[in-house]
């Protein structure tokens, strides 16, 4: 099989022949159809994630067929198509995963770190990082939704909003434009945040019900003015911008962020108790919560928008989704003709 490798932190990316894995216990081989790339997958290619070791393969937004499963699997047969994404799976034993908290299971075990990940051919996941993925989905379209749609999904889902809340979507990027799909199919008044009266066209045709345009920093005033929202979901890595959003919050209201700035988000400790208001983050979930969420995405029609490479030009792929110029997602699709399009 090919695979797409970094030998050492910073390294450039290396297609190279290996031999086809075979799955251990509890284990399931994975024939890959499409791999996302994620803003994410610099953390192993620069070498910052603890401990990690080269060569390592990125790619944890995994879209295939199982091809074999090892002894004692039993969730998984050969050629169900699965996914695979962030979660690297759990070992029910700690104490997070006797209470049901299976993403936080002290194992710690993340895709490309613990395993190789997805830019290849083949990969080898353990049975509790593999999500089942239902009829319909286009292997390129799903991908995304390992990541991307998950987290976005997942931390809407456990807001607190109800239906008919006002929800307003901070940024309309890799993860706001599937937020903002999320949020109309879900039954939310739906507002879409962003920079510049051109991106409104684009954020209603994703379903936003309301655009706000940030470029003069009063979002948080406009969303007052619809009522305050119930919930804003921050997608955007922009701690300042950010920052400026909880006053657009309602009482009781709940400021979600899944982006990830550098830097400190700052809010008035006065302005969240006096309205009893709050500000979470949202880890993106683990298999079952793909499943949840590619399912949901299967029966209401969210897709991600995505441009495909083969995994032959996976540096230049790499280099589109990192420079922000990719609209929405970048995906490697494994057999493609070695030209990039727009899907």
């Amino acid at each position: 099989m090919i695979v797409a490798q970094i030998s050492r932190a910073g390294g450039p990316f290396e297609l190279v022949e290996r031999p086809k894995p075979e799955p251990g216990p509890g284990q399931v081989l994975i024939k890959v159809e499409a791999c996302g790339i994620c803003h994410s997958d610099q953390i192993f290619k620069e070498g910052h994630w603890p401990g990690l070791k080269f060569p390592v393969v990125p790619g944890h937004e995994v879209a295939g067929r199982v091809e074999k499963i090892g002894p004692n699997v039993k969730l998984f047969q050969p050629g169900q198509k699965v996914g695979v994404g962030w979660n690297g799976g759990y070992c029910s034993h700690c104490e997070p995963c006797r209470e049901g908290e299976f993403p936080f299971c002290t194992s710690g075990a993340t895709t490309a770190a613990s395993f190789d990940g997805g830019y290849g051919e083949y990969m080898v996941a353990p049975e509790s990082a593999v999500a089942a993925m239902p009829d319909g989905l286009d292997p390129v379209e799903a991908g995304p939704l390992l990541c991307a749609g998950i987290t976005t999904y997942n931390a809407l889902r456990h807001s607190g909003a109800k239906s008919g809340d006002l929800v307003a979507i901070q940024g309309i990027g890799g993860l706001g434009h599937l937020a903002v799909q999320y949020a109309n199919k879900s039954s939310y008044n739906t507002v879409a945040i962003s920079r510049g009266k051109d991106k409104e066209p684009f954020a209603r045709e994703l379903g936003a019900h309301h655009y706000i345009d940030d470029a003069n920093g009063d979002a948080a005033q406009q969303l007052q003015k619809l009522g305050g929202a119930k919930v804003i979901l921050a997608t955007a890595p922009s701690a300042k911008a950010i920052s400026g959003l909880a006053g657009g919050l309602k009482y009781k209201g709940k400021l979600v962020i899944v982006a990830a700035p550098h830097e400190n988000v700052e809010v008035s400790p006065l302005w969240l108790l006096m309205g009893s208001r709050s500000v979470a983050g949202h880890y993106s979930g683990y298999a079952k919560d793909s499943e949840d969420a590619l399912a949901f995405s299967a029966l209401t029609g969210v897709r991600p928008k995505v441009e495909v490479y083969p995994l032959a030009k996976v540096a230049e792929a790499y280099d589109r989704m990192m420079s922000n110029k990719a609209r929405f997602r970048v995906v490697l699709k494994m057999g493609a003709e070695p030209k990039s399009h727009a899907h």
